[in-house]
């Protein structure tokens, strides 16, 4: 930050790309195929575009907002300055909430892909690690981030070959027929876990030069490609496990260069998988403590969780505070819970930013995406698995009570 408190306007349309990129291709695309299968079979691809549709209009909205107001902070900045200081606390505690969940899937994901069989203990043990670097400063920079979104893009365009090359399988093959339109939807909110990584554009507000011109650039073609890059791998792998063989995949990218015939490109996917993993989860652990220490300032969350580190200068009481909370879901939760809980935390998230959206202009044309994505994201969130919902639902609630205690204390 510099000493006015602001910070440093450096990055350009094409660095504002490859940080949305770097959070969104990444190891989503490793560990939410599985999971919305079993939800839509065979009706997968119509999931991913659903969630597609969805996560567009959350962009448009959030690039109109962060054009407006250009500042760190994302939608919590938004629902304050628009809907009101309750509706931007609402939004980050869904965000600190959901993307503590998304932590401990990306950790959970390491896990899979690197000891199976043992994925608790090497989540926690990820965690540790992260969290340890972290507290030291060292964080990514747009540079690191380009080498990772070059590894994994590269991880997946050998298993779309690989597997497009092989023949196809037929084990596991089931017609989607019998599945309901809100296994679709359910389908949808699952994938959505791994398009939410474009808010990370619109928070960088801040920091890019011209964000009234960058930030909305940006956006729709990080998600554009993301979008493209998903249907890719998920039409490749159901071609060839099938929609039950992918339902029933542990490590599903893994299991499908195998029944192409490519086992020897295994551990090349294992190592992509990791390191997606293992990137993903240290800028999530690292967005989380910062949003807490945000939140922490204003008196959202306890102050001493605001304290700054006298010679590492990072948040290190939130940063503690955070993996903590991370370790111990990753050790209880599995995989698909925890994606399912931090869905529904980042749909709520978007809801709010569509409804910000919603009150810029009063035209009904400058209104169809931010109502179409407000309507989205509440049925994706609502129709996610029944735990995720009343546990998602559960946490929110407790947020809202903890916000209202503390406004009558203060009064």
């Amino acid at each position: 930050m510099t000493e006015q408190g602001g910070l440093r306007r450096t990055l350009g349309v094409g660095d504002a790309v490859v940080v949305g990129l770097g959070s969104m291709v990444g190891a989503g695309i490793f560990t939410a195929l599985s999971p919305a299968a079993r939800a839509a079979g065979s009706w997968l691809l119509v999931a991913l575009g659903v969630a597609g549709v969805v996560a567009y209009c959350n962009a448009t909205s959030s690039a109109r907002l962060a054009a407006v107001y250009p500042a760190s902070g994302g939608t919590y900045v938004y629902g304050r300055e628009r809907l009101g200081e309750f509706w931007g606390y609402l939004a980050g505690w869904a965000f600190v909430v959901g993307k503590t969940a998304s932590c401990a899937a990306m950790a959970l994901t390491v896990g899979a892909y690197v000891w199976p069989g043992r994925e608790r203990a090497v989540a926690v043990a990820a965690v540790l690690v992260l969290t340890a670097l972290g507290y030291r400063g060292v964080t990514k920079s747009v540079r690191v981030t380009r080498v990772i979104v070059a590894v994994v893009l590269a991880v997946l365009a050998a298993v779309v070959v690989a597997c497009l090359g092989g023949g196809g399988g037929t084990a596991g093959r089931e017609p989607g027929a019998g599945v309901a339109a809100v296994g679709v939807l359910e389908a949808a909110g699952l994938l959505f876990f791994a398009f939410a990584g474009y808010a990370r554009i619109a928070t960088l507000g801040e920091e890019v030069r011209d964000p009234a011109r960058t930030i909305p650039r940006a956006i729709p073609v990080a998600l554009g490609v993301t979008l493209v890059v998903y249907a890719a791998v998920a039409a490749a792998v159901l071609s060839v496990l099938g929609a039950g063989g992918l339902a029933a995949a542990g490590a599903p990218l893994v299991e499908a260069v195998r029944a192409a015939g490519s086992g020897w490109l295994a551990p090349v996917v294992r190592v992509g998988a990791a390191v997606a993993a293992l990137g993903s989860l240290l800028a999530l652990l690292l967005g989380v403590s910062r949003t807490t220490l945000a939140m922490a300032r204003d008196g959202n969350l306890p102050r001493p969780l605001a304290a700054v580190h006298p010679r590492f200068q990072v948040p290190h009481r939130a940063e503690l505070a955070v993996a903590a909370v991370v370790a111990v879901v990753a050790a209880t939760v599995d995989l698909r819970g925890a994606i399912g809980f931090s869905s529904f935390g980042v749909l709520l998230y978007y809801a709010i930013a569509n409804a910000s959206a919603w009150t810029l202009d009063r035209s009904a044309a400058a209104r169809v995406l931010p109502g179409a994505g407000l309507l989205g994201c509440l049925v994706l969130a609502f129709t996610l698995p029944a735990a995720s919902v009343v546990a998602g639902a559960g946490v929110v609630v407790v947020g809202a009570l903890i916000h209202a205690v503390r406004r009558t204390l203060v009064t």
